[in-house]
């Protein structure tokens, strides 16, 4: 059985609907597109416990992508040995696609597609029909082009079918006294880079490298957009007073890394600040 927290609540309808929908599926063998991150992190545990009950196959695949901060493996490895679930970590490489590496507004959809064809394959070669992902119902309201690709693969996304935002997924994995519902969301290193700005691995380690560090120093939700040669540094309004206290450190190790400029974003940390353009629009 799963460990409890009776002392944070969520919407019990939400609850009771996503366990009946998570029920049906375990009833066939499922393949979870699995990131180690909060949402698929819920999906997994919930799962894990239903298909004790049905005696279906769980397959848990991690996909390792150049895109991806390399700190999340070790994490997703972690949960899945501990919720004894089937773990297979598949390489992806990104550079095959121009229509990635060219990071028009439309990267998203393409990135997702290249992914989901790995996992869709994967699953065939298992005998598996099922294909999971974490999406949630506050992606649906976000600029996701990939959200296309993953209709178009027929991708089952529990969470969005049944309406359970991010705040409600982290109320959920907190009762069920996991870890992750702590943990930031760690979205792919692209999103750092403004659309129409190629990507290149050199820059993706730089700002890996660099939000590695502002983590290190205690910010919670981070993130360094590139700029040319200036890093605009996004953190949560609390910890703006930590990159303050430590503005000097944080400009020899940018400089180090080769930035040439660094910036404290005022507005503070929010998902997705480089879509507000086509957002807006």
């Amino acid at each position: 059985m799963l460990p409890t927290n009776r002392s944070i609540m969520i919407d019990h309808l939400k609850k009771q609907r996503l366990l009946a929908h998570i029920d049906e599926l375990a009833r066939n063998d499922c393949l979870l597109a699995f990131s180690g991150g909060a949402d698929s992190a819920l999906v997994l545990a919930l799962l894990a416990n239903a298909v004790k009950n049905s005696g279906k196959r769980l397959f848990a695949i991690y996909i390792r992508t150049a895109l991806m901060p390399v700190r999340d493996e070790s994490f997703a490895q972690k949960m899945a040995q501990s919720l004894d679930v089937s773990y297979e970590v598949l390489t992806v490489n990104e550079w095959e696609e121009p229509a990635i590496i060219r990071n028009g507004p439309d990267r998203c959809y393409h990135c997702k597609r290249k992914l989901f064809m790995t996992l869709r394959e994967k699953a065939l070669a298992l005998g598996v029909e099922q294909v999971i992902d974490g999406t949630n119902h506050d992606d649906l309201q976000s600029y996701r082009p990939g959200l296309k690709a993953i209709e178009e693969l027929r991708i089952l996304s529990p969470l969005a079918h049944c309406e359970m935002m991010k705040k409600d997924v982290r109320a959920y994995l907190g009762q069920l006294g996991l870890e992750v519902a702590k943990r930031p969301s760690s979205p792919c290193l692209a999103t750092r880079i403004p659309y129409g700005t190629a990507l290149e691995l050199p820059l993706l380690h730089q700002i890996e490298a660099a939000e590695h560090y502002l983590i290190s120093l205690g910010c919670y939700n981070v993130r360094v957009r590139l700029h040319g040669d200036v890093a605009r540094i996004e953190v949560d309004e609390k910890d703006m007073s930590v990159v303050m206290a430590h503005r000097h450190q944080i400009l020899e190790r940018f400089n180090a890394l080769g930035f040439l400029y660094v910036s404290l974003d005022l507005k503070g940390f929010r998902s997705g600040s480089l879509d507000e353009k086509i957002v807006q629009a």
